[in-house]
């Protein structure tokens, strides 16, 4: 599909990244309510703009890096909300929370370093763990159950691994790889 800026799929794509800056402000102000209803707003965005792409076949590199944009502005206010809002949970996942911080960041510059770019792949393992993300976030907060938190920083350790392994097979960047194994079975 052609890249069409004001598709539906990409319209959500960009609500996230409009709505970070009122996140940012939410947890900054000190408005806990707030936040918690945009995150979860910018949560079903996620949900909703990848699989409107594959239902109405808008699937394009334009779509899936503004996807990557918002996961990473929204991570990013997430993580300041926590700091801002519930300091001492910060506190206590700090371990956990620079961990998914790096299983951001490393596959980040290893794909950068050698395709100059930033890498979209979303994967299935990176899909999940996305998924799952939203339900552990509020589960921390809310109730103060750390432990699918934990496990979901695990299982993004994991997809780093796996988007490192894909960087290394691919010759020239790509975007929305299923797994590693689907690129290796493809490339045969």
């Amino acid at each position: 599909m052609k890249d069409q800026l004001l598709s539906l799929p990409n319209s959500l794509s960009l609500l996230r990244l409009v709505l970070v800056p009122c996140l940012i402000w939410t947890a900054i102000e000190g408005i806990s309510s707030s936040f918690l209803w945009l995150l979860g707003v910018c949560f079903l965005s996620d949900i909703l703009d990848g699989f409107l792409a594959r239902r109405l076949n808008q699937v394009s590199v334009l779509g899936a890096r503004l996807d990557s944009f918002g996961d990473i502005l929204t991570y990013a206010a997430m993580i300041l909300g926590l700091h801002q809002l519930w300091p001492s949970i910060f506190n206590e996942q700090a371990v956990f929370l620079f961990s998914a911080t790096m299983s951001f960041l490393i596959p980040l510059i290893f794909a950068m370093s050698k395709f100059g770019e930033y890498p979209s792949y979303h994967t299935v393992g990176a899909k999940v763990a996305a998924v799952l993300l939203a339900p552990s976030y509020y589960i921390l907060i809310l109730i103060g159950a750390d432990i699918w938190f934990r496990l979901v920083v695990f299982l993004y350790l994991l997809v780093a691994f796996e988007e490192i392994l894909i960087t290394l097979v691919l010759d020239a960047p790509k975007t929305n790889v299923k797994s590693i194994i689907s690129l290796i079975l493809d490339k045969s």
